[in-house]
């Protein structure tokens, strides 16, 4: 019991700082995204209009939703092939003291689809294979624009629903110069300096050899780190500078800077929920979305954090962990790190995965099979649960429509949504935005799990070594990053398709919400009337969580049937492979 109060507690105070956080951050970025004067603006707004003049864009030029879509999409084409020529040319190039050479091309084609849209799957050890250069003016600079890409997706789809009878959803240039410029930017430098101050090493010094106490002689990497580990945070894009990720502890030294990554990694998400409500004229439409983000949050925190706690029991009957009964520490610790528990270990897990972050501060591969569904099931339900910067919120609101669609099919009434009618055209979308994702994970799964040159990678026998499978694919198409790292990933063949996967779970999910977004700035708003389902009390936030819950339930409980739940089932049993 102490120490599952002592858990609730973590908990209660991580979500405690959030929602203190969500007002003001969200105010001040509906004051950005409108060009309003912030406390920055007479140092920043010089260097936007500078930066304007050199790429020959016009500030009151907005764009429809086509114009807006396609320079996106052209910004990222254009991203990836300078990712892509980076990491090729690398050994040739300046800031490499290890001297390492050109990436291969398909592992090269991989990372530079994983960090354009903004997943950061790493299938490579990052001070193994990117020389500093890469890891900075490629990964880190990736890390701010793919998060002001998905930022302005978010920004455009609510304005769509806000203004009315217009034609334009802004100006995406605009948009993603003021997102890097007066939020990611400033944020980065205070919370790289905090970083540096806890122990997160930054440095452009060659790699240290040491010899260690038992003789053996050892290489310490080190690098340009603390600048990398806040925006991949803050951005959740989630690639680490280390293979171990936010494991290591030159990225994480201590549970104070876990708590400020945790807290990065889901504060730009939370607060572009108030940045919606404030924007459509009525926060109680926001915090109606919170909630319900908040509600799966604590549910899959409760799954996960318990399953973690109660351990083993194969172990526990064979001595080697004890339960949470125990005064002891107990539980499942293995691939977590002593310095933060089960808890914060847990806690982590399920916000890098509600979140398209990635980040990790333990091996995921090493939870117990609920344990480690959870965060596979928090990326397949499409990152709604807070999300990704931007793609949370641009996600859950599509499932707003669905919801609404619901509430209206059972009242007999056309649905609406903040006043405007939600019809044939924006239901097509939706259901084509939200199927994307299934279809990817699920058919190229299969694939890979039927292929010898898929099985070929499978680290463990049984049921486990489809869940790595769907966790890999889950992973790149919810553009997380994460991984089951039993799988051997870095081949051709994965490294092609959950390439593949990643472009489609980023684009093909944009461009229907664009769609309804172009869609609904053109309605009419329609006055509220005594039949009109309303989406500001607790009867929609159950709804829309429920919708939510239903649609990934239908869509994926087969798989999981076949892995995590199978295995947990065998493991009561007492079933080993």
């Amino acid at each position: 019991m102490p120490v599952m109060v002592n858990s609730i507690l973590q908990v209660l105070v991580f979500l405690v700082i959030l929602l203190l956080l969500t007002k003001p951050l969200g105010l001040y970025m509906y004051y950005v995204f409108n060009g309003q004067k912030t406390w920055l603006t007479p140092v920043l707004r010089p260097v936007e209009n500078l930066i304007y003049r050199i790429c020959g864009v016009k500030a009151d030029e907005e764009q429809k939703w086509t114009g807006y879509t396609v320079s996106m999409l052209a910004f990222s084409l254009a991203s990836m092939l300078f990712l892509y020529l980076l990491q090729r040319i690398q050994g040739w190039l300046p800031l490499n003291p290890q001297g390492f050479g050109a990436v291969e091309p398909n592992l090269a084609f991989n990372t530079a689809a994983s960090f354009t849209t903004n997943t950061n799957w790493q299938a490579y050890g990052g001070e193994q294979t990117m020389s500093y250069l890469t890891q900075m003016a490629g990964l880190a600079f990736q890390n701010f624009v793919s998060a002001a890409a998905g930022i302005a997706i978010a920004v455009a789809l609510i304005r769509g629903l806000s203004r009315k009878s217009a034609q334009a959803l802004g100006n995406f240039w605009v948009d993603l110069t003021r997102i890097t410029l007066y939020i990611l930017i400033p944020i980065c430098i205070v919370g790289a300096l905090v970083l540096v101050s806890q122990g997160v090493v930054q440095n452009f010094q060659p790699y240290v050899e040491v010899t260690s106490l038992e003789g053996v002689k050892q290489v310490i990497a080190q690098g340009p780190v603390a600048s990398q580990e806040i925006i991949k945070e803050l951005g959740t894009n989630g690639g680490g500078f280390f293979n171990a990720n936010s494991a290591h502890p030159f990225e994480n030294p201590n549970v104070l800077t876990n708590m400020i990554e945790m807290l990065a990694i889901l504060v730009i998400p939370a607060a572009l929920v108030y940045t919606f409500g404030r924007s459509v004229g009525n926060t109680k439409q926001g915090w109606a979305i919170w909630a319900a983000m908040a509600l799966l949050f604590v549910i899959g925190i409760a799954v996960a954090m318990s399953a973690e706690q109660a351990g083993n029991p194969l172990l526990t009957k064979a001595g080697a962990n004890l339960s949470v009964t125990d005064l002891q520490a107990g539980g499942n610790m293995e691939g977590k790190e002593v310095r933060f528990g089960i808890t914060q270990s847990a806690l982590f897990a399920v916000v890098t995965t509600v979140a398209s972050c990635g980040a990790v501060n333990g091996f995921h591969d090493s939870y117990t099979p609920l344990g480690g569904m959870i965060p596979m099931a928090n990326i397949a339900l499409g990152e709604v649960i807070f999300g990704g910067v931007g793609s949370g919120l641009y996600g859950m609101l599509l499932f707003a429509i669905i919801a609404v669609f619901i509430a209206g099919l059972m009242v007999g009434r056309t649905p609406e949504y903040l006043g405007k009618k939600i019809e044939k055209k924006e239901m097509k979308m939706a259901a084509l935005a939200i199927l994307v994702m299934p279809a990817t994970i699920l058919i190229m799964s299969a694939v890979a799990a039927v292929l010898p040159i898929g099985t070929s990678s499978i680290a463990n026998p049984g049921p486990h070594g489809l869940s790595e499978i769907l966790y890999a694919y889950t992973s790149g198409a919810g553009n997380n990053g994460s991984a089951f790292g039993g799988l051997a990933v870095n081949t051709p063949f994965y490294n092609w398709t959950i390439g593949f996967a990643m472009l489609l779970g980023r684009f093909l999910i944009i461009v229907p919400t664009m769609a309804i977004a172009g869609s609904m700035v053109k309605k009419k708003v329609v006055p509220a009337g005594p039949g009109t389902f309303p989406t500001t009390g607790p009867l929609f936030v159950f709804l829309l969580a429920g919708t939510v819950v239903i649609v990934g339930a239908l869509t994926y409980f087969p798989a999981y049937s076949l892995g995590p739940i199978v295995e947990h089932l065998l493991m009561l049993s007492g079933k080993v492979f």
